[in-house]
């Protein structure tokens, strides 16, 4: 039942003022303004890396730059052991984790190394899937002994929602991120609710992938995507703070698609 206007609630501030956040794959793209913009929304940060050391350690700085605490902690996330040492070093850093963004994934658009499509399909799994796996059932161990519980937010893709691309792109990138989206529904009920789990699920955004991408190629994926425009990571990063924060209180279970509407 609805309040009478005059009964309702105040609203709530998007605000993670006094929130210690992690966010997987913080050296760059998505991962770094996710990071940026947690800072500057009040929190304190770790950000992990797997390899870009350096990018981690810029983030960080610009962290700092907005007077909060940073950390680096560096993680391969196929490795289940690596994960609850993460897990056990964010807590000593900063004593508790209350939002835990699953941001890291395996880059097998712009990484060479990665040639068959099997070996693609592979470290997809390993990393995006089951990496999110690990570090959600981490994030929940911490969580579970927090009086305060927290949010998790792990990272898919608006296509899972849908069948509009071919391809074997396509193909291997909807069985690992269509994965995320399932495996983190159930979560969401398991452990509601002292934990909050919602997912983002970017469309074409501005990263090192499409500014590489050739150029007619680029267009034509502009002219499909009704806002005619690719996200900048920052929007993807505003729409992370809103689920991480007390706004949205009464969301759980949800996946949230940041494209422009190019999937409805």
């Amino acid at each position: 039942m609805r309040s009478a206007p005059d009964e309702a609630a105040p609203g709530v501030e998007v605000s993670l003022a006094g929130k210690i956040v992690l966010v997987t794959g913080g050296s760059r793209g998505i991962g770094r303004a996710t990071a940026l913009a947690c800072a500057e929304a009040g929190a304190d940060v770790a950000v992990t890396y797997a390899s870009n050391q350096a990018g981690a350690a810029g983030t960080a700085d610009s962290i700092r730059a907005f007077g909060r605490r940073a950390e680096v902690l560096r993680v391969d996330l196929a490795d289940a052991a690596a994960v609850t040492a993460l897990a056990a070093s964010a807590h000593a850093a900063f004593g508790r984790v209350d939002v835990w963004i699953n941001n890291a994934d395996a880059d097998i658009l712009t990484d060479a190394g990665h040639t068959t499509w099997i070996e693609k399909l592979d470290r997809l799994m390993s990393v995006d899937l089951r990496g999110t796996v690990l570090a959600s059932w981490a994030a929940v161990e911490l969580m579970r002994a927090q009086q305060s519980g927290g949010v998790i937010l792990n990272m898919a893709w608006d296509h899972v929602a849908a069948g509009g691309m071919t391809g074997e792109f396509a193909q291997v990138f909807c069985a690992a991120k269509g994965g995320v989206y399932s495996f983190s529904r159930v979560l969401a009920r398991t452990v509601a609710p002292h934990i909050r789990v919602n997912v983002l699920a970017p469309g074409w955004v501005e990263t090192a992938y499409g500014t590489a991408l050739d150029p007619a190629v680029k267009q034509r994926i502009t002219a499909g995507i009704p806002l005619q425009r690719w996200a900048r990571p920052e929007e993807v990063a505003a729409a992370a703070v809103f689920l991480a924060s007390d706004a949205a209180g009464y969301i759980t279970g949800q996946m949230l698609m940041i494209n422009g509407g190019d999937v409805i």
